[in-house]
């Protein structure tokens, strides 16, 4: 393991390898004979994933194949240089190529982000689909997913998570699988402390230009208060998107049909426990 890993071999099997491997195993993401494309951006999230995803394979159980595979949207040349360094540092060997994704999104005066975002993530589908792989791994973390359910229910006026595996819309067979899941952004942080390495946090020209705070720092903030009075906020954010109880919602719906509570309100269902 010392040869894929910076942190003491305790630390990284309790914080990182356990969760790591827990999420894999729990949400099924994983199967024999599966050719993974591991994404990089170059940040502390995605190396890590390829770091574990890395050791994973060299296990040989399950026996999947993996690629890394990441793309330029228009990285100055120091970024672009950086990210492959510090993949040969964590022997890694990753396969680049350059896009105009960020000259594209130049063009967009409004929510560059979100247009980024779309379209860095078709084109990882594509280019996976050609490398022959039928899935891509990406690095969004458990902070991610509580984020991503408070973003939702404050600015988007909806109940919604970040799955752990979803199947493509567009590439029949393909799917997107999230390895580190249940893994901690802190325990993320002291990895990157440790091995020493200058990972890019984002290296977009355009946010630059306009960073102006977004909505999942306003997110972070917040959850950085309420721990302070509840260290269990985090885990209860969570489990709020596994322990749904549809009797006790106004509505919901399923991607096409919703429902309403007063559906089957007056038909005198006896619920144990309601009132």
């Amino acid at each position: 393991m010392s040869s894929f890993v910076s942190m003491s071999d305790f630390s990284f099997k309790k914080h990182i390898w356990k969760p790591f491997n827990k999420g894999i195993n729990q949400y099924s993401m994983i199967q024999p004979g599966d050719s993974i494309a591991v994404c990089i951006s170059g940040g502390k999230d995605s190396m890590l994933l390829a770091n574990c995803m890395k050791l994973l394979h060299s296990y040989g159980k399950p026996a999947f194949q993996v690629k890394f595979l990441a793309m330029d949207p228009g990285y100055t040349p120091e970024i672009r240089e950086a990210i492959l360094q510090n993949g040969e540092s964590l022997g890694i060997s990753i396969e680049m190529h350059r896009t105009k994704i960020f000259d594209s999104v130049g063009k967009s005066a409004k929510n560059p982000c979100f247009l980024c975002s779309r379209l860095r993530r078709g084109w990882l589908y594509k280019q996976a689909h050609e490398m022959g792989c039928n899935k891509i791994a990406l690095g969004h973390h458990f902070d991610d997913v509580i984020e991503t359910i408070l973003m939702g229910m404050l600015y988007g006026s909806q109940m919604q998570t970040m799955l752990p595996k979803l199947h493509s819309e567009n590439y029949s067979g393909m799917e997107l699988i999230r390895p580190l899941y249940l893994v901690r952004e802190s325990s993320i942080l002291e990895w990157q402390s440790e091995t020493g390495l200058n990972f890019s946090r984002c290296a977009c020209r355009i946010a630059e230009k306009n960073d102006k705070g977004s909505k999942r720092a306003e997110i972070k903030i917040l959850l950085n208060q309420l721990r302070k009075s509840n260290s269990a906020v985090d885990m209860n954010i969570f489990r709020s998107a596994e322990n749904v109880n549809l009797r006790k919602i106004i509505s919901y719906h399923d991607g096409n049909k919703y429902h309403s509570f007063l559906d089957d309100y007056d038909e005198g269902i006896s619920v144990k426990g309601t009132k």
